[in-house]
């Protein structure tokens, strides 16, 4: 999707404005962000506030540069920095020194993105800013692999409090609760 125009617009609806109003008061001490080439139509400066509003829920101070891009380049960043070749929905990568001034880079495939926006029905901007604060919580020191639900939870408290949908930890088979199924004896 790189280049390309897109139809959906960012931040669209009652819920963005929502946040909008409600997180405003934390506009000045948000981190920068950088923004790559999206779909026409996309909301860069919306896009810069949310994060900066997750970050300031998270902990992060520092920078935090975006990469919007395609499945593509997602698949090529993927397989040199976690070893899997396929393409994913979205990459942390957290700083290689500690520092203050700089909380890391976030990828996001706007391909993925637009057929999980589809596929769940919600919006882009929706989407988009699920994977942004999944993201922004890997950068802050979440780990769902390893840390017994703690990231999930407070996933979930922050999409409670940005009024977004099931998150992507909630959506993979790892993160829903198994259905029990009753044996029936013959």
């Amino acid at each position: 999707m790189h280049g390309r125009k897109h139809g959906n617009k960012l931040f669209c609806g009652g819920a963005e404005a929502y946040w909008l109003r409600h997180f405003a008061r934390v506009k000045s001490m948000q981190p920068n962000v950088i923004v790559g080439p999206g779909p026409s139509g996309l909301k860069k400066d919306t896009l810069r506030e949310f994060v900066g509003v997750a970050c300031r829920a998270t902990g992060l101070r520092g920078a935090v540069a975006v990469l919007l891009t395609g499945d593509r380049e997602m698949r090529d960043l993927n397989w040199r920095f976690r070893g899997k070749a396929y393409s994913t929905d979205v990459l942390s990568f957290p700083p290689l020194f500690d520092t203050h001034d700089f909380s890391g880079d976030i990828a996001v495939s706007l391909e993925t993105a637009a057929r999980n926006a589809r596929r769940y029905r919600h919006s882009l901007s929706r989407e988009l800013r699920i994977l942004l604060l999944h993201g922004i919580l890997h950068l802050a020191g979440y780990d769902h692999e390893r840390d017994r639900g703690e990231m999930a939870r407070r996933e979930s408290h922050l999409r409670r409090r940005f009024r977004l949908g099931p998150g992507l930890i909630e959506r993979s088979p790892a993160g829903r609760p198994r259905r029990r199924t009753r044996r029936i004896s013959a």
